[in-house]
């Protein structure tokens, strides 16, 4: 037998060329396999067995037009709603804009009901649930509802839901007890209105005092409430002795008159326990007769800078003293589909 031996160089040349072999192998196979999230079962795509996890990237959408939500109310407070396009002037950093939609209708709404559980409520709670039945009972049957209770933490009561008598049992559920962390309740119900259904959305808030035992910051709240598509309302219970107990109770109601603002909201003291059924219809009502001004950024810019927004109204010579009341910011800006809460 006539054994030969294959040089060094031959043998370095055969190890280099299995390794490209192997590489292109290994490169086509990939390239036939399934897209990601499905499965091979007998050699068809099965979407139902998803193996590998998808993570779809952002879909950025313009922002064309900036809607703004007007309350307009005459000067016994009560809404006005007969008014027409041409009774409003829309100016963005005082440059008036032309308003190229207009529309006044009783659209669904997506509302979160916020209400203090805390053990100050203890003697009131009984007359707050029905001013939180109250807005229920005024609302269309196409709107949704989301519960959230707070005390020393804010929990979801109830996610989205029409069913009044649902919610009923929700609130029914809690007793009035410990501290009030009315931040982080406000974190948690603009957090759950990701998840609604309609365009128009609000969140009224049920207290009858300040904040004192929240994680979230008062800061970082402001913050997250200029940037939601989303008012805010909220009715202030306060009595003397309230007022009297420590800075953060004392400064409760400027707390919630500047956070509703900010959203365009409304923030309604109550003195009287009696008063809170009328407060809660007139707050029902002022979500069943807004405004909605939509126009183009100026100069058609979608830079992401914040612009202050004014509405004016001509209504007619009798009413000049009537009062608009909307979001005092707006940002145009590219938006994504999949903005991550924090």
């Amino acid at each position: 037998m006539i054994s030969a031996s294959i040089p060094r160089p031959v043998r370095d040349f055969q190890k280099q060329l299995r390794n490209v072999l192997v590489f292109a192998l290994a490169t086509a196979a990939v390239a036939f396999l399934p897209p990601p999230g499905i499965a091979q079962v007998d050699g068809r795509s099965d979407t139902s067995r998803a193996s590998i996890r998808q993570f779809p990237k952002p879909i950025q959408i313009e922002v064309e037009m900036v809607l703004v939500n007007v309350t307009v109310t005459d000067p016994d407070d009560r809404p006005m709603m007969d008014l027409q396009k041409d009774d409003f002037r829309l100016f963005e950093n005082n440059v008036e804009q032309e308003i190229l939609d207009f529309s006044h209708q009783d659209a669904p709404v997506s509302i979160g009901i916020l209400i203090d559980m805390s053990g100050s409520m203890a003697d009131k709670i009984d007359k707050a649930r029905p001013a939180v039945l109250q807005i229920l009972k005024t609302a269309n049957p196409q709107d949704e509802f989301l519960l959230v209770s707070f005390a020393d933490h804010a929990k979801l009561t109830s996610g989205f839901t029409s069913n009044i008598a649902e919610l009923q049992n929700s609130m029914m559920s809690n007793k009035p007890k410990g501290s009030t962390a009315l931040l982080d309740a406000i974190h948690l119900g603009m957090k759950q209105m990701r998840n609604a259904k309609y365009r128009r959305r609000a969140l009224v808030v049920i207290s009858d005092g300040g904040d004192n035992h929240s994680w979230h910051s008062e800061s970082r709240i402001r913050k997250e409430l200029k940037e939601a598509d989303c008012q805010l309302y909220a009715i202030g219970i306060y009595d003397e002795h309230d007022m009297k107990l420590t800075v953060e109770e004392h400064n409760g109601p400027q707390l919630l008159f500047e956070m509703a603002k900010i959203t365009g909201g409304r923030a309604f003291p109550v003195s009287s326990l009696d008063e809170l059924p009328s407060i809660a219809a007139k707050i029902s009502m002022e979500l069943r007769d807004q405004y909605v001004l939509g126009y183009k950024p100026g100069g058609g810019r979608h830079d992401g800078t914040w612009r202050s927004i004014k509405v004016k109204v001509l209504p007619p010579t009798s009413l000049r003293q009537c009062r608009a009341q909307t979001k005092p910011h707006a940002r145009a800006s590219w938006k994504s589909n999949r903005t991550p809460w924090p």
